[in-house]
Order: structure tokens, then sequence, then C-alpha cells
């Protein structure tokens, strides 16, 4: 799962806030697509040890878009949250704004029926630079929720996406979805679109 936008409410912030959560039974698929990206690139570019859509050039998106769209069994799921809607309230608890978005992409997921309860469900998150007390935070409201959903066998994992390919893939699909709305570019989201299987918005 992947985040993009951002939770401030000024002129200078973000007009949209999303997660995108990428299924996949087997990782291995799109690891292969982002070693594959990086051997065509990294003898030419200067990278920092990951790709990251918002720093790459448009042949190299579009390329890594393409090579994810044609994993057969990853499918995508998408909470938009429009931030205009959001209640004053709500605009002053940006952490429990932030994880109660997250829970409905869960919930919007074990809607679609994908998920069995008896299967081992394991969630990675990309850690990003929050506070320890905020990323345990985190961690239990989203487990606490998946509990009471009756899925005990969830498992969720906070890494940074420096350290995990499938992070740097869904920050691709994350950031075409992304730029649907902020910009109403589709450019980038056509070419992943027929992977994704619920796309919702928050406060429409």
């Amino acid at each position: 799962m992947d985040e993009s936008g951002d939770m401030g409410f000024s002129d200078k912030s973000s007009k949209w806030f999303l997660f995108t959560l990428a299924i996949i039974g087997n990782d291995k698929a799109m690891e292969k697509v982002i070693k594959k990206v990086w051997k065509t690139i990294h003898k030419k570019h200067k990278h920092l040890g990951e790709l990251h859509a918002s720093n790459e050039k448009v042949e190299t998106i579009l390329k890594t878009l393409r090579l994810l769209s044609e994993i057969d069994d990853l499918k995508i799921v998408t909470i938009i949250l429009n931030k205009k809607k959001v209640y004053l309230d709500l605009q002053e608890q940006k952490n429990y704004l932030y994880n109660y978005t997250a829970n409905i992409v869960l919930d919007r997921l074990i809607n679609t029926n994908i998920l069995d309860k008896n299967e081992h469900i394991s969630l990675i998150v990309d850690r990003k630079d929050t506070k320890k007390n905020l990323r345990e935070n985190f961690i239990s409201y989203i487990t606490k929720a998946m509990y009471r959903r009756d899925h005990k066998k969830f498992k969720m994992t906070l890494i940074s996406s420096h350290d995990n390919k499938c992070l740097q893939a869904v920050d691709f699909i994350s950031w075409a979805i992304f730029r649907k709305y902020e910009r109403g570019d589709f450019e980038f989201y056509e070419v992943i679109k027929n992977k994704i299987i619920d796309e919702k918005l928050l406060f429409p």
C-alpha cells in the first residue's frame, strides 16, 4: 500500500489524497518489473537506490506501468479523499483522518470478496518518516480493524520503499491515479486502469 498527495489543508497543499493497494499472490512479479526497469536506466541517470515515479522521465513511468499492467494476478484498490469535503474538525485530526482513510481502503478490499479469512494476509506499507509512536498507532489501528472483521491471520509491516521493490512499483500506480485527480491527466492512469477493481471517492 502506498499514498499520494498530502494531509495538509492550506492553499499550497494537494487537493486530493489517496491510498492505493496492489493485491498480488506472489510479489516476485512486481519485483521483476522494477529490476527490469532499473537495469535499463540506472547507467544513464543518477538514482538514490530506488525508483520513484515523481523523479522519473515520462518514458520510464509509462514503461513501468505497462509492465505492471501485464501481471496476470495484479489487482488494484484505491480510495481517493476529496479534501475539500473534509469536515473542519477532521482537518484538525490529521493522524486520525490518515488512519481512517487507510482503514476504508481495506474495507473496500474486503467488500470485493478477494480476501479469504483463512488466508495469511501480509500488508506492506511505506514507513515514510513518521514518528515511532505514530507508526505504532497506525499498525495497531489497522490490525485491530482487520481482527474485528475476523481476519485473524493479518500482519502489517512498515518498510522503507528504498528496501522494498514492490512498494516502488505501487508508487508508480498510486502516482498515476493521483495525476488523474490532481491534474486531470489521464495518460498514465489509462495504462494501468485495467487492473483497478475498485476506485472509490471518500467524501464525494
